[in-house]
């Protein structure tokens, strides 16, 4: 893909189920708050739905596994642009595990996969990976580093891959996201303003900034069905009213409040939950 023109539109989403051992690696959030394991597979019903019925996508739903807590974060698994997957670097069992469930169905797609090197000494987290439409940020953090990032750029050649250094606990993507062509979603923590200097100072684009005052609600996602029809789901009102307001000024957009307050509690964001693809094909 030369530019933006075809961003934001999906045809297939891989969804993985919330396991009834939700939460047992990491039984209270950071703010000390219990995770609610019914709420969060009910909002999980509505996020899944919301895909399906309103978006019109075609959902691809894993099997929840209760030996995996963690197997809910599809997003970290892989990297996908266009017709190729990067899977990600398996840096425990777990996460093997875990991506060998996703890789079994990208290759039914047909896509075409793609391993992390063997070198262990690479991370790798699809959560800090920003696609633009037109150039990849990286995130560097506590789960992606520099030959992580390697691993992006020698797996899509066809654009630019930089680095930007993610602060504290958080991924990329816990603060920042693409709620549209050429428009960046970001939060107003410091962190967030530091990674946005430095996306700045190193792209040859130009995006329109949107800034929210919540860093957890500037994870958004951005779906275009048809030729004009643009959707943004992102945190609900009940979670982030001033940031739930900002988003009204995305007049062109039909917005979709979404909830995930449960698997925020982990660190978890609304992108986490999903892989969005583009694949036309008869399965």
């Amino acid at each position: 893909m030369a530019g933006t023109s075809g961003y934001g539109k999906f045809t297939h989403a891989v969804v993985r189920g919330i396991p009834d051992s939700f939460g047992k690696s990491k039984a209270t959030g950071s703010d000390g708050e219990e995770v609610d394991l019914a709420k969060a597979q009910r909002q999980y019903g509505v996020y899944t739905g919301i895909l399906r019925q309103k978006l019109g996508l075609q959902l691809i739903e894993i099997p929840a596994d209760s030996t995996l807590p963690e197997s809910w974060r599809v997003e970290d698994t892989a990297i996908i642009q266009g017709d190729t997957a990067l899977i990600t670097q398996p840096w425990d069992k777990d996460r093997r595990r875990e991506t060998e469930a996703v890789r079994k169905v990208l290759e039914e797609l047909k896509l075409r996969v793609v391993d992390g090197a063997d070198d262990e000494s690479a991370t790798l987290d699809g959560s800090d990976v920003l696609f633009t439409g037109r150039e990849f940020f990286v995130g560097l953090s506590s789960w992606t580093n520099h030959k992580g990032a390697e691993l992006v750029a020698d797996t899509f050649r066809d654009f630019a891959v930089s680095t930007v250094p993610v602060s504290g606990a958080a991924h990329l993507k816990s603060f920042c996201s693409m709620g549209g062509p050429d428009t960046i979603v970001t939060g107003s923590s410091e962190g967030a303003k530091q990674a946005l200097k430095a996306m700045e100072q190193l792209t040859d684009h130009h995006y329109e900034i949107l800034t929210v005052p919540d860093d957890a609600a500037a994870n958004c996602i951005y779906i275009r069905v048809g030729s004009n029809n643009n959707y943004l789901l992102h945190g609900s009102t009940e979670e982030y009213p001033e940031s739930a307001a900002a988003f009204q000024k995305l007049t062109d957009y039909t917005l979709l409040p979404t909830s995930c307050s449960e698997t925020s509690k982990l660190g978890g964001t609304l992108s986490s939950c999903s892989l969005l693809i583009n694949r036309r094909l008869d399965l």
